[in-house]
């Protein structure tokens, strides 16, 4: 059986697990709640960078991406940040959708799964 590696584990939740060659990212949310919905996707995107890194991953090995809005309106301003930060020719399949989140002043929610270099 492959080895499960967890990091950042926490009392709720792991930030990340990694298995059999795949990263599992916890849904990233931003930490300064005062950015509008740009500032808040480059603080998230930022986070899935490291945690990626962390994992001996990057951007061009995500294999999908689930991103969670709390107003589907602001899609055109965050695809905006994302597409300049994913790779061209490396988009991965994703998804996007309006959903309520966890802490008022959320505006983004982005999980991850990537395959290690």
């Amino acid at each position: 059986m492959a080895e499960l590696q967890r990091f950042h584990v926490g009392a709720r939740l792991s930030e990340m697990a990694v298995h059999n060659g795949t990263v599992y990212l916890a849904g990233q949310v931003p930490d300064d709640l005062t950015q509008d919905i740009r500032g808040q996707t480059e603080q998230v995107l930022g986070m899935i960078d490291r945690l990626l890194a962390e994992a001996g991953s990057d951007k061009t090995c995500i294999l999908m991406t689930q991103i969670f809005l709390t107003d589907i309106s602001e899609i055109g301003a965050m695809n905006e940040v994302w597409d300049a930060w994913v790779p061209a020719g490396h988009t991965p399949p994703r998804a996007t959708v309006q959903a309520p989140l966890a802490k008022p002043g959320y505006k983004i929610e982005v999980v991850v799964t990537a395959a290690q270099r």
